[in-house]
Parts: C-alpha cells; structure tokens; sequence
C-alpha cells in the first residue's frame, strides 16, 4: 500500500545546561493509509518526543529536529515536515486538519474556560471554513459518534464537568472533527480504569475503520495494542529495536527488551500464582547512552560484543520475514555492524 507518513533517520536533540539529549536517535518507521502503528516502550524512550516532531511542536530551543526526514504524502505532493517552519502557513494547514493528535491527559489539552462544544467549534470553523451552526452540528455529531449521552446538552458542558472517560471521549472527538487523515494518539488511556480504557480504545477502533483514518498509537503497554494496531515498533532510548506486524511481535518477541515488556504484563491464561518478571533496572539518561547496545546493562542475554558495538535494525532471521527487523546480536546474521 501508499506510505501515507515516513519517518526516515529522525533526531530530535535537546540542549540545556545539563548537555545534549538524544532524545531520538536515528528513527525510521512508515505508516500506510488506513493502517495503525503501534509505538511501544517505556517512559524516556522518545516516544512522545517522535510524535511531537511529526506535529511540528518540538520548542526550539531547547530541542531541534537535528537529522532525518518526516515524509507526509499529501494529496498535493510529499512535504518534509521537518523542513516545515513549525509556526509557517504549511503547518498551520495540518496540525490539527490532515493530522491530529490526543494527548495523554485531556484536562492539560482543554480549554477549562470553554465548553467542550466551543472548543470542537472553533477547529472546526478553523480548518472547515464553515459556519458556526454548521460547525456546532458536527461538534454534537462528533460526540455523539464516541458514545457521549445526551450530546446537545454536554455540548454545552465545560471540562471540568466531565468524568476523566468522558473527557477523553470528548479528546476523540475534537481530534477527528475535521476527519484528519492521520490521528496521534499518546498514551490516551493511561489516566483511565481498564473498563473505560476499553471503552475508549472500541471508540477509537471504530471511528478510525469508520472514518479512514491511519493511527499512530503511543503506549507503553503491549498488552493493549493486540486488537488496535496492524504493525508494532518497539523503542528503546531513542531507538526503534523491533518491528513487525502485531501477530508476529505478540507471538514471537525476539529483542530482549520487547521479551521483558511481555513477560511484565499479566495474561488470561497465566497460572494462579505465577509472578511477572519485570525488566532490572531503569532507561538510562539520554544525556549518558551507554556504547554499544544501549540495552545491554539491563539484558539478561547480554554479550561482551553487545556492550561494544551498537548492533543495526537489520531484517530477522535473514530477511526471511517479510518487513520483520530486529537491532540485535542474537539475530543480527550477517548484518554490518553500525559503530556506537
């Protein structure tokens, strides 16, 4: 399928009084038209900083996208978001109408002094060009379409008169309201108890399917990406480890890390009593990356060549698997090494 988004080589570094934070490290992932990406790891890896730059919001200074392209195909033709003036009428065009983004905790990205409809509204008239009771029809649409009761009157409501579901809700809607092409969702469920939190990923499953939208999902949890996302890309310290499509990552890990995030999260199948092994240690500072893999002080499996020379994102198994590629001494085969 068309590549609608690639993301080539990215480094985002942040400079401050500490020194320089390699935020990103060399970052490549694609996403299709109409496919979702999951975007997998923990606090500190660059996650949230990746999709930051792909919407043109990384504050400079401190940090600036310092390598890589953000390939965005439009219908015009392919633009280099991370040539685009952040602030330039280019931007302003798709931040917000062709790609939109719902952030982790709604409260920091609501307006507590307008109401939820006036919100949805303004973007709407924004990028629509359309009239305010026009505008106001599809705010109420768009709450209706995530499951919001009596929308007319939450329309109406402020945020803070809003359960922390409906408030994501809510996020959704304002996100998909000018039917962006592409949809950024980081972390959207994690202020959430699990029965909302699946409520809200079945609302968010069936406006992309409903509404033709590519996904780019941000978790730290892989056990909530097996019924949203088609492709998985695990990210390590500003790097991706693996990739693959989610069958074959839930099936078989073969980074260690991507085996540690597994076998931390419960199953339903798990044996009474039995223990999850969470990963030792912590994510290092990006101000410090260590030389060589940058999870070898955490692998159990880990090698004297691991601490050494940093291994590349090749294909496993020898290219064997079609678009499965792993940055790993145990299955690097016959891949150059590139040097830390």
């Amino acid at each position: 399928m068309e590549p609608l988004l690639q993301v080539k080589d990215l480094g985002v570094h942040f400079y401050t009084e500490e020194g320089t934070a390699k935020a990103v490290d060399g970052v490549d992932f694609e996403i299709e038209r109409e496919q979702t990406l999951a975007v997998v790891g923990e606090s500190g890896c660059g996650k949230s900083v990746t999709a930051l730059a792909i919407m043109g919001l990384v504050r400079d200074p401190p940090g600036r996208v310092v390598a890589g392209t953000i390939l965005y195909h439009r219908s015009e033709g392919v633009i280099d978001i991370a040539k685009q003036n952040p602030r330039g009428p280019v931007m302003r065009s798709i931040r917000g109408n062709e790609i939109a983004m719902i952030f982790q905790e709604p409260m920091t990205s609501l307006n507590p002094v307008y109401t939820i409809g006036a919100q949805i509204i303004e973007a709407v008239v924004l990028h629509q060009k359309v009239r305010r009771r026009e505008a106001r029809d599809r705010a109420v649409e768009m709450l209706r379409a995530v499951g919001i009761p009596t929308p007319e009157r939450r329309a109406d409501s402020f945020p803070h008169e809003l359960s922390g579901g409906m408030r994501q809700r809510a996020m959704v809607a304002m996100a998909l309201s000018c039917n962006p092409r592409l949809l950024i969702a980081d972390e959207p469920t994690t202020a959430l108890d699990v029965t909302i939190q699946a409520q809200v990923l079945e609302v968010m499953a069936s406006l992309r399917a409903r509404f033709h939208t590519s996904l780019l999902f941000i978790t730290h949890d892989l056990g909530i990406v097996a019924n949203i996302a088609d492709r998985v890309a695990v990210m390590y310290l500003g790097k991706i480890v693996e990739k693959g499509s989610v069958r074959e990552i839930l099936r078989e890990p073969l980074h260690p890390y991507t085996q540690g995030l597994m076998g931390s999260i419960p199953t339903i199948n798990d044996r009474k009593g039995k223990r999850l092994v969470p990963i030792d240690g912590i994510v290092p500072s990006s101000y410090q990356i260590p030389q060589g893999c940058a999870f070898a002080p955490r692998c159990p499996r880990v090698m004297d060549r691991c601490r050494q020379v940093r291994p590349a994102l090749t294909d496993a198994r020898g290219g064997k698997t079609d678009g499965r590629k792993v940055a790993c001494w145990l299955h690097a085969g016959s891949a150059t090494p590139v040097q830390s």
